[in-house]
């Protein structure tokens, strides 16, 4: 499999694509304005205290305070000898949150999960730093091995290297997906990368006031290689001479076999451009998703959750109906998981397949949805089919969608995405003169309206309009405004 990483630079933007067999996998976008927080850590004051939640809020410096749970403060009595969870959370009994923690006590908290939307950004005590195949969990005492690193004797391979290597360190570690099959002089660098990190954390906290930052997560374009650059990756093109230069010293560092992968892209044409990644984004953007087979997705983000809802269109198969269902979801599958990779969609997801009768395609289909998810860098969880045919599943959510973070709602319809007709907008028009007429006193009345409503009140409306002025006893005169909305008029007394 061909699979290259694309980093475009501009003054105010940084944006890096994943592109896998010349189809854009995922893309991530970072803005001068609006760098993300997830990653770093702030020392915090609580501001308040939320028994009745087991949370708190805390003023860490940013525009709302953010939310922190008891869970996420209490460490685990016992230490974990395979744990799989990064932040070490135990699972025992929670002490309220007001024996933890007190309104106006300084904590030091790490970013989990950005802002989003109107909610404040979600916040940990169980502070981790990630380096390229470890993370560090200062407070955990524990040593973990990803659960993707299936292989049981690699497994114990890395747990005795690492237990060799950290010996009495009081510091726990959580061995990535990365350091599968990596040698021990490369985790003992990790090792000792983040542990002079570390160091200079702990000297921030000392000296730092309340909302100050006291360790800053990567930037986007060397945080995307140090999660995403391996042996699997044939390319990395960089757009931007200064940025290339950042990331030849990034990765000579830290994964100095990888050099020749790195290239300097020059060429005239943008390079989002060349490899079609602008156009898929675009798409990416719209609600619907054709497929191959003449079949499409109908893709929904809402507060709530999203969901996906898919549809045979003109794709009529060439045996049965149960044949080309089959077929249909199948393709399905596959374009769900790209398009919640795309489009980075997190919370919970329902996928409303087409109904099927026969158990094993349920099974197939399943299955192709989960090797599709196999590659997704977040992680997800996926339930049995439901009697209804649809899959209820999860994808972890730390940053804003794609739509969100490149639309805001739209201005006429207030997100909605449906508008009233105009003979909804007239009939409304017609109950506010009768409405107005009976709380002021006026001579005439003037209406002013989108000329779409206005023309449909004279053309198809008119006797209604004659009817409704001898009703009340005063004239009434209509004006089309070009800047009004459709649903959007006034009644104006004259």
């Amino acid at each position: 499999m061909s699979e290259e990483i694309l980093i475009n630079v501009t003054p105010r933007e940084t944006r890096v694509g994943v592109v896998e067999n010349g189809m854009l996998q995922e893309v991530h976008v970072e803005r001068a304005s609006r760098r993300g927080y997830v990653g770093n850590v702030y020392k915090g004051r609580v501001q308040r205290v939320m028994p009745g939640m087991q949370a708190v809020f805390v003023e860490i410096g940013l525009e709302r305070a953010a939310f922190l749970h008891a869970s996420d403060i209490v460490r685990p009595s016992a230490l974990a000898t395979d744990a799989v969870d990064s932040n070490g959370s135990g699972n025992g009994h929670l002490p309220s949150i007001s024996e933890l923690v007190h309104e106006g006590q300084e904590i030091v908290v790490q970013v989990v999960k950005d802002p989003i939307g109107t909610k404040g950004a979600r916040l940990s005590a169980h502070l981790s730093i990630p380096s390229r195949y470890l993370v560090l969990l200062p407070y955990a005492r524990t040593l973990g091995i990803s659960a993707r690193i299936e292989d049981e004797v690699e497994r114990q391979r890395l747990k005795d290297v690492m237990s060799q290597l950290i010996g009495d360190n009081p510091l726990g570690y959580i061995v990535r997906t990365n350091a599968e099959g990596q040698s021990a002089e490369a985790l003992a660098f990790d090792v000792a990368y983040l542990t002079k990190v570390w160091r200079v954390v702990q000297e921030n906290i000392a000296k730092a006031g309340v909302g100050e930052r006291v360790y800053e997560e990567l930037s986007l374009p060397l945080r995307s290689l140090r999660d995403m650059l391996n042996d699997d990756i044939e390319k990395v093109r960089v757009d931007s001479r200064e940025t290339f230069d950042k990331v030849t010293r990034f990765v000579h560092k830290f994964m100095p076999q990888l050099d020749d992968r790195i290239e300097h892209y020059d060429g005239e044409r943008p390079i989002f451009d060349l490899y079609g990644v602008e156009d898929e984004m675009q798409r990416a953007l719209k609600k619907e998703v054709p497929l191959k087979s003449g079949g499409y997705l109908i893709v929904d983000q809402t507060e709530a959750m999203t969901t996906i809802d898919v549809n045979t269109g003109a794709y009529l198969g060439t045996r049965n109906l149960e044949e080309t269902v089959y077929r249909t979801n199948l393709e399905a599958a596959q374009a769900s998981a790209r398009q919640l990779r795309l489009r980075n969609l997190g919370g919970i997801i329902i996928i409303d397949f087409i109904d099927m009768n026969d158990e094993e395609h349920k099974r197939q289909v399943l299955r192709m949805l989960n090797k599709g998810l196999a590659r997704d860098h977040a992680k997800t969880t996926v339930y049995p089919m439901s009697a209804l045919g649809l899959v209820e599943m999860t994808r972890k959510r730390t940053t804003e969608s794609l739509a969100r973070q490149l639309c805001e709602p739209c201005a006429t319809c207030n997100g909605r995405g449906v508008l009233k007709t105009a003979e909804t907008v007239t009939y409304e028009i017609f109950r506010e003169i009768t409405r107005a007429v009976r709380q002021f006193n006026a001579e005439k009345l003037l209406v002013m309206a989108n000329p779409l409503v206005v023309n449909r009140i004279l053309e198809e409306e008119s006797g209604a309009v004659a009817e409704l002025e001898e009703f009340i006893s005063k004239s009434i005169r209509f004006q089309a405004e070009e800047h009004y909305s459709q649903e959007q008029f006034d009644v104006v007394l004259l």
